[in-house]
């Protein structure tokens, strides 16, 4: 009875909506700016519970205060960051229930775009932010390399048929470069044509299984022969340490 809605926000942000279908009953993940959410609200008579917020951002939490000054619900928010508005700060391995969709999330904390930021996972979907995006991975503005890549596995380990709902629409840049580090990988290739016709059409590229991440995001495949090759060329020097090799392809994507 869940129903995953994408809300346009802003340039290129997303606002997920979790909707009980049956009772219409809605919880609202990174609400970038309030209106779009407010005028949904209305127009389909939905009953917003809570705000999930991944990290402190100005384009992920822009509409805290506006929603909650007209609906007096929990704000989620990363413990070790500020956040105007928040309610309930959380972390790794809390877990935030949300009744009125049955529905627990597990909490992980992924720092490397912030430094506190997390993440919100149930069986078959986890919500990124801006850590970990279709074909890409979030800018280090806070953390170290070691740590991005340490929250990035947490995304890797999960199971494959995962499906990643992140924060913006990047999903044909960010294939652009993965083509670059990868010329010879078919499903970039594909992945990418796929990405443009669906664009073509303004409609989201998000959400994607992790399955189809682990063969085409070059910062889950930095333990590939393919992008180590890569890393080391246009490093001038032999990569081997995973995330030696995330860090140059970071620096690489920062300037591409």
């Amino acid at each position: 009875m869940l129903e995953i809605i994408p809300l346009p926000a802003l340039k290129d942000n997303y606002i997920w909506l979790l909707k009980n279908k049956a009772s219409n009953h809605v919880a609202i993940v990174d609400p970038s700016e309030a209106k779009p959410v407010l005028e949904l609200i209305e127009s389909e008579g939905l009953i917003p519970i809570a705000l999930l917020i991944t990290h402190h951002h100005w384009d992920h939490v822009g509409g805290i205060t506006e929603i909650t000054e007209k609906h007096d619900i929990p704000v989620y928010t990363p413990k070790t960051e500020s956040v105007a508005g928040s309610t309930n700060p959380v972390g790794e391995a809390d877990i935030v229930f949300l009744s009125e969709l049955d529905l627990e999330l597990s909490i992980l904390d992924v720092p490397g775009h912030t430094s506190g930021a997390v993440a919100y996972y149930t069986e078959g979907m986890v919500f990124s932010g801006d850590t970990l995006f279709t074909a890409g991975c979030g800018r280090m503005f806070e953390g170290t390399p070691p740590q991005m890549h340490t929250s990035l596995s947490k995304f890797k380990s999960l199971p494959d048929d995962t499906l990643l709902y992140c924060g913006h629409e990047y999903t044909v840049s960010n294939l652009l470069f993965a083509a670059a580090v990868e010329p010879e990988n078919k499903a970039i290739q594909q992945r990418l044509i796929e990405a443009k016709q669906l664009r073509n059409k303004n409609l989201p590229t998000v959400p994607a299984t992790l399955e189809i991440e682990k063969e085409t995001n070059p910062f889950l495949r930095c333990e590939q022969v393919s992008v180590i090759t890569a890393a080391s060329q246009h490093s001038g020097k032999k990569q081997n340490e995973p995330h030696k090799v995330f860090a140059e392809i970071r620096h690489w994507k920062d300037n591409f």
